[in-house]
């Protein structure tokens, strides 16, 4: 184990950060996609820092194959653009940028500056973004090269552990960026990590904090439980942590009067498990269906109008209003939510025609 130093006011050596090596974090390069490495390389060569950084490390750590691999350097975003021809500047507020590598996509962010706490947009140092991290167990830097991961935070020895610890005080860290907390609780079930007592306290305690969160982000973030095939775990953690409210109020609501219901959805949310470890590549509509179906088995007797022959034109429309106000505020493409809506009233014995066309959407990605 190696040490990284710094000095202090006085020009006296400061410990920094752990630096493990390959014998102590066991890290297999072929776990590694090679254009990761290609990325980084590339980027040292042009005599910058570089590494893979956040929840690759993580699942490198455990044994796990991670299913994207984020790239943090202290290169500025046109400086990596004109380092790689195949990539574009992204983001506004802050900018970053994407490098492709046929339908692979690699994130590459400069460091981020703490100047104005752990959400603004200056860039910085390492020192620095390690700060902005939110948990130790993403606040980890592998260099591929070296074959080290760099600790400034106790990461590793909380995955050890199995338990999540914030990177940012407890005062501040929900305030500043509300989402963390359904992050706390889907990497709680996702790496088997516990919540701490005091965190999940604070979390209960801050859920009203999702409330002006906009609805992309929460869409960003439903879709992540979605495709973790996970959901059955994760909406329950998040239900007992007060969380899920906010992603799904209408939802929420009906479980907590209906206890039927409750269980219907749950039970729903283990099948969409199923089903997306099967299906990687199925559409957002196909998993959208799990979510939908026990919502619209409620809204009316589906055999009587199935015998009664009502207009299934008709019947869809008047459905498919009321299942994109169910569902808000997530807002998935209108042809995912059509394509849910037709294949629920199918397996209810209501014979709509299938919506014509030419291409079919891929899954929303984590």
């Amino acid at each position: 184990m190696l040490i990284r130093y710094s000095t202090d006011e006085k020009g006296r050596p400061v410990e920094k950060a752990v630096i493990y090596t390959k014998k102590e974090h066991n890290i297999s390069l072929s776990c590694i996609d090679s254009d990761a490495i290609f990325i980084i390389d590339c980027l040292k060569k042009n005599g910058f820092e570089a590494y893979i950084v956040g929840g690759a490390v993580r699942d490198l750590i455990v044994g796990r194959t991670p299913k994207d691999f984020d790239i943090v350097t202290d290169a500025t975003p046109s400086r990596i653009k004109k380092i790689f021809r195949n990539s574009r500047i992204i983001g506004k507020r802050f900018r970053l940028v994407h490098v492709f590598f046929g339908q692979k996509i690699f994130e590459v962010s400069t460091f981020r500056s703490t100047c104005d706490g752990s959400v603004g947009n200056a860039f910085g140092t390492i020192d620095e973004d390690v700060m902005r991290r939110d948990f130790t167990l993403n606040a980890l830097y592998y260099d591929p090269l070296k074959e080290q991961v760099i600790d400034y935070v106790g990461g590793v020895n909380d995955i050890k552990k199995g338990v999540i610890t914030p990177v940012i005080p407890l005062e501040r860290i929900f305030i500043e960026d509300p989402v963390r907390m359904l992050r706390a609780v889907k990497y709680s079930v996702t790496t088997g990590c516990k919540l701490p007592r005091k965190l999940k306290k604070k979390i209960c305690n801050s859920a009203p904090l999702l409330s002006p969160v906009s609805p992309s982000r929460l869409t960003e973030e439903l879709l992540k439980i979605i495709n973790s095939s996970r959901s059955n775990e994760i909406v329950s953690r998040a239900l007992d942590t007060d969380l899920y409210v906010y992603l799904q109020p209408a939802a929420t609501n009906l479980m907590l009067e209906n206890k039927k219901f409750a269980a219907d959805y749950l039970s729903s949310l283990k099948e969409l498990d199923e089903f997306v470890k099967n299906n990687h590549d199925a559409r957002l509509g196909e998993k959208l269906f799990f979510i939908l179906k026990d919502f619209v088995k409620t809204l009316t007797d589906w055999k009587l109008e199935a015998e009664s022959q009502s207009p299934a034109a008709e019947l869809y429309k008047r459905t498919w209003t009321i299942c994109r106000n169910f569902i808000l505020p997530i807002n998935p493409q209108r042809t995912e939510l059509d394509y849910a809506v037709r294949k629920i009233l199918l397996s209810l014995g209501i014979k709509v025609k299938p919506k014509k066309t030419r291409k079919l959407y891929p899954a929303e990605k984590e």
